[in-house]
């Protein structure tokens, strides 16, 4: 039997719900989904249906195009984020769903303790949004999140991940439960390990001047610092940190390349002829500087394009989640 694409999501939705449903990441009548059908329609699930027993009826199309189509149908209380959310990103499915680990978590902490390398490449910073009511009012900082990470958690409610397939925005909120489970687990062996979540790493250690992002005076001052970095040499040495590793800006034609030679830079060079090469657009990259989205997690999450081999370059993820964080602390204008 042919069975028309409509249908297919459909019967895609109706799987995901109940697999949400027996994982207890949603509960009675909790949580919603949508799928994206074509440029302008999308898939949802109605109001008051319970994820863990969706029929093709609870389904809804609604054409985001036009207002008139929608106003009368029983979407979700939740649709006009996820209106929102296929308005401002090119993600093909949404889950929103109510994880009781990550909600308890997030009630009484604001940041999350990466204790585990898996965690902190692939979930890596949470943006969480607060709530102040029982359905989300206040759709735009949610997307304001979701620019820094593909899943993003509501204070008080619930998470809400994006991605083009349902099985890769599940993989992340399973993450996300899972580390949050493991922070707990710790606290019970050491009660001081989630004493430093709300500690910043300092800015502008060494002087308070702002460059033009992506100027060569901006990145200058970046290989200036990394080379006078302890934490980088020793643990470039240590790795050996030896390879080229290029950054570019979308829409430009120069890349900056850093060659690494046991943790220092020796030479920069203004080309992308370089095994790993990482570009991204300019908001992509402020986010990286302002020190709100990592670039490992952007990488994995599709935020940012990666010519080379991750699991090559995840080699030296120690030292370059340091290199990263000196970008932070150097200012941009």
């Amino acid at each position: 039997m042919i069975f028309s694409k409509e249908k297919t999501i459909k019967n895609e939705i109706i799987a995901l719900g109940k697999k949400l449903y027996d994982l207890r990441l949603v509960v009675a009548r909790s949580g919603n989904l949508s799928a994206r059908l074509d440029e302008n329609n999308i898939l949802v699930t109605a109001t008051g249906t319970s994820l863990g027993s969706l029929t093709q009826e609870d389904i809804i199309k609604v054409d985001l195009s036009n207002e008139e189509d929608f106003k009368d149908k029983k979407v979700t209380t939740e649709f006009p984020l996820h209106s929102l959310i296929y308005k401002n990103f090119p993600s093909k499915v949404v889950i929103h769903c109510h994880p009781t680990l990550v909600n308890a978590y997030f009630a009484v902490c604001s940041d999350l303790k990466a204790l585990t390398f898996e965690t902190k490449l692939f979930v890596g910073n949470i943006p969480v949004i607060p709530q102040e009511t029982p359905s989300i009012t206040q759709p735009q900082l949610v997307i304001d999140g979701l620019k820094t990470s593909n899943i993003a958690v509501i204070k008080n409610h619930g998470v809400v991940a994006i991605a083009d397939k349902f099985s890769d925005a599940l993989y992340l909120i399973e993450a996300l439960e899972e580390a949050v489970k493991a922070a707990a687990v710790a606290r019970i062996f050491k009660r001081d390990v989630l004493d430093d979540l709300d500690k910043e790493i300092k800015e502008n250690l060494i002087s308070d001047k702002a460059y033009l992002m992506f100027s060569h005076e901006n990145i200058q001052e970046i290989v200036s610092r990394v080379n006078k970095d302890e934490f980088i040499a020793e643990k470039g040495a240590e790795q050996d940190l030896t390879l080229k590793l290029a950054i570019k800006l979308d829409g430009l034609d120069k890349a900056y390349k850093f060659n690494f030679e046991k943790g220092k830079i020796v030479r920069l060079d203004t080309d992308d002829d370089a095994p790993f090469v990482i570009s991204a657009p300019a908001d992509v990259w402020e986010l990286i500087f302002l020190g709100k989205l990592d670039p490992f997690v952007a990488t994995t999450q599709g935020k940012m394009k990666l010519k080379g081999e991750l699991g090559k370059l995840s080699r030296w993820y120690v030292p370059f989640s340091r290199l990263f964080q000196i970008f932070k602390e150097v200012k941009i204008k």
